[in-house]
């Protein structure tokens, strides 16, 4: 049997982009001054900043939607079951077990991941766990993936199709899938999927689809600073 690989991180990488602060000035502008050029829109980065402000803050949306990134995302089956509920301005292409053989690479936490939880539902708090409960969640995991994947292995060797053999594997096994989306569609991701303190409205993500959102929003910074900025200034609320 192939022997599975064990990951606690995720990956994300943006594989293409039409994606600049220009698009946004050029989509609103256009309402009141026709199509404008570059050189206009760089004559004056203040007055552009100040723009984008605008629109951010007073939430005048549209203009955010005229670029395009898609992103490589590699995680865990449960972090993409979240990650689907975000359909507007979203579009989606996953692998597929029906045609091919699915790689044993399977989520475990890291040392540092909150493994105890608190509270009541829509407020839940997490605390550190001990050495103690992070190994046996570990072993236990580990455990359970080596036996589900044999299993697997198994069912595809005695000639079962891979769209019934797949029935076995848990959630916790990576995937991946390219994601489509504009600004404004991820900024809404983002304002549900990470937890700031300069957010308006909290939110309470779990750790894992969050940390494929840091990865997407760190590389949409780089391509839209002052659009970033905005939705930063203006407590990470989506216009």
């Amino acid at each position: 049997m192939t022997e599975p690989d064990f990951r606690h991180d995720v990956s994300v990488t943006l594989v293409k982009s039409a994606a600049a602060d220009a698009d946004v000035l050029f989509a609103a502008r256009v309402s009141t001054a026709g199509e404008a050029s570059l050189a206009e829109l760089d004559a004056d980065p203040g007055k552009s900043e100040g723009l984008i402000n605008y629109l951010m803050r007073d939430r005048h949306g549209t203009p955010f939607e005229h670029n395009s990134m898609t992103f490589l995302v590699q995680a865990p089956i449960f972090v993409f079951r979240e990650f689907h509920r975000h359909r507007a301005g979203w579009s989606y292409n996953e692998e597929s077990g029906r045609y091919r053989e699915l790689e044993p690479v399977f989520y475990t936490p890291a040392e540092d991941r909150p493994l105890v939880q608190f509270g009541r539902p829509g407020k839940y708090e997490f605390a550190e766990g001990t050495a103690e409960q992070h190994e046996r969640t570990v072993t236990a995991m580990e455990s359970a993936y080596r036996h589900s994947y044999a299993a697997y292995q198994e069912m595809l060797a005695a000639g079962i199709a891979r769209e019934v053999a797949r029935a076995v594997l848990p959630v916790g096994l990576f995937s991946s899938m390219y994601a489509t989306c504009n600004a404004r569609s991820l900024m809404h991701f983002l304002s549900l999927r990470t937890k700031r303190e300069n957010a308006k409205v909290p939110s309470f993500p779990q750790r894992e689809i969050e940390m494929v959102a840091e990865r997407m929003e760190a590389q949409w910074a780089a391509l839209m600073p002052l659009t970033h900025a905005a939705f930063e200034t203006h407590g990470r609320v989506a216009p």
